[in-house]
């Protein structure tokens, strides 16, 4: 049996009039769905828990700190075991083997609600933008109670209380609520931030470039630049509650402020955002390399705050392959770009994207990837095997390279970055760095675990009072691709 698809549109009930505009609809249904889980956790005996697990990038954690913020305003109290009252899988789609990751998991959820028939399970992300998905699990996984996009989740607690009142009826149905696009940005939501000193704060959501192979610009819809005031807005109120680091998010930052009423460029974003007292770092990502402006490395190379490192998807070498993949660059178009930005901003790490295997690709394209990552030493490079997205241009494209090829291509790639890598990263031994201190040490009792300004990884003797502080400590060995470290 199919489940019924409910979708909601609707005025909150206790209005008669005009409808009520967001945020004041959703903080009605926080109080609607915080009465109707009060009385869920009364009838259980004890309170009601929620696991969210994140799928893909930081725009899709920071999007699970929304939904986390929301879940714990209606009463669920958060949990790390999936064997909790509410599951929420926020997805990923920008590569096949994520989607069947959320299928195997899946599966093990609808073994455990058999035994729980009062949990609630919901998918949201990425991977629910894509309809022949959202069919699948329709017909393959009934027990799915609640399926909605990366456009609507401030509608969290609305889906909730309707999953609710559908439980009334003895009868399953899951509430499905997709939107294909919106224009639509909605402020002061809640927010459960995983970090007490640091925070990533989303500037503009969606993409216009449509690169050959990329899903996203289909799934994330097209950009929308939050106003300055709500994004200084919010870093001000992250400062006074003792952050220190941010991270500005978006899938094109460098295309930031195009579509305002007022227009304003990321780099005049970023001369606002270094003023706020309390915040001593920035980041972003992630950056389009035919839109950083010199404005942009003249800001960087200036400022006080903004971390010394650049995050600058390359994805191939070969201008022909660029050409084929949409990006509008070509090699020696980014080679000047990262030369130029190396000589304005000293020290400062550079970080990469590359794509191997991409379709027609031949082992003189490919030897034009190894050329750039030779010039340029990238600090590090997030290396991946082309993977298919159907609904996507390249995936129609003929000459699919035999994978055999693309993993012989693959491996020597991560040679070289690897080596690359850890030659770079020794450049700061034996000096005074100042470090963010993140975390206790995983596998070393008694070490701390913090990042340098260009984001390299640091080991060191601590406690955990030192968490979330900014410290110097003694860069005494490199690793290869981390430091071991004393305090000062």
């Amino acid at each position: 049996m199919e489940p019924t698809t409910i979708t909601i549109n609707g005025t909150p009930e206790s209005t008669a009039a005009a409808p009520i505009q967001e945020p004041q609809r959703q903080q009605y249904y926080m109080e609607k769905a915080r009465k109707q889980l009060s009385a869920f956790s009364t009838a259980l005996g004890r309170p009601l828990t929620c696991c969210i697990n994140t799928f893909g990038c930081q725009m899709n954690a920071r999007d699970s700190e929304k939904l986390l913020g929301i879940l714990e305003s209606i009463g669920y109290q958060a949990t790390d075991s999936e064997h909790a009252d509410f599951v929420l899988y926020n997805t990923c789609t920008v590569r096949e083997n994520a989607n069947q990751r959320v299928y195997g998991r899946l599966g093990q959820l609808g073994a455990y609600k058999k035994k729980n028939p009062h949990m609630m399970i919901a998918l949201c992300g990425c991977m629910m933008q894509e309809p022949e998905v959202v069919e699948r699990i329709k017909t393959s996984y009934h027990f799915v109670d609640l399926i909605f996009g990366t456009h609507n989740i401030f509608k969290l607690a609305e889906l909730v209380s309707t999953c609710l009142d559908t439980r009334q009826e003895k009868k399953h149905r899951t509430v499905i609520d997709i939107w294909k696009d919106t224009d639509k940005i909605v402020e002061d939501l809640p927010v459960e931030r995983k970090y007490p000193f640091k925070s990533g704060v989303n500037v503009i959501f969606g993409c216009n470039n449509f690169c050959s192979y990329c899903i996203v610009p289909y799934v994330r819809g097209r950009e929308r630049s939050r106003r300055p005031e709500e994004i200084l807005k919010e870093v001000k109120r992250l400062a006074a509650d003792g952050v220190v680091e941010i991270m500005l998010l978006g899938q094109n930052v460098n295309s930031y402020g195009k579509n305002l009423e007022e227009p304003m460029t990321f780099a005049q974003l970023l001369r606002e955002v270094e003023k706020i007292d309390g915040i001593e770092r920035i980041r972003f990502m992630t950056s389009h390399p035919k839109d950083l402006s010199d404005e942009l490395i003249e800001v960087m190379s200036q400022s006080k705050k903004i971390c010394r490192h650049l995050h600058l998807p390359l994805q191939s070498g070969s201008s022909r392959i660029l050409k084929e993949m949409n990006r509008r660059y070509t090699k020696e178009q980014y080679l000047t770009l990262a030369e130029k930005i190396k000589a304005a901003v000293p020290g400062i790490s550079l970080t990469t994207d590359i794509i191997v295997g991409f379709p027609g690709e031949t082992e003189e394209d490919f030897l034009e990837t190894m050329d750039v990552v030779r010039r340029v030493e990238f600090d590090s490079a997030f290396t991946f095997i082309y993977s298919k997205r159907t609904g996507t241009p390249a995936a129609s494209m003929e000459n699919q390279v035999p994978e055999d090829v693309v993993k012989e291509r693959f491996d020597r790639l991560l040679n070289e970055v690897q080596s690359i890598s850890a030659k770079i990263c020794g450049r700061d031994v034996h000096t005074v760095q100042q470090v963010l201190v993140e975390e206790e040490n995983d596998h070393t009792p008694g070490y701390m675990t913090g990042r340098l300004s260009n984001n390299t990884v640091v080991h060191f003797p601590g406690d955990p009072s030192m968490i979330g502080k900014l410290m110097d400590v003694y860069l005494e060995e490199s690793k290869g691709f981390y430091y071991m470290a004393r305090p000062v």
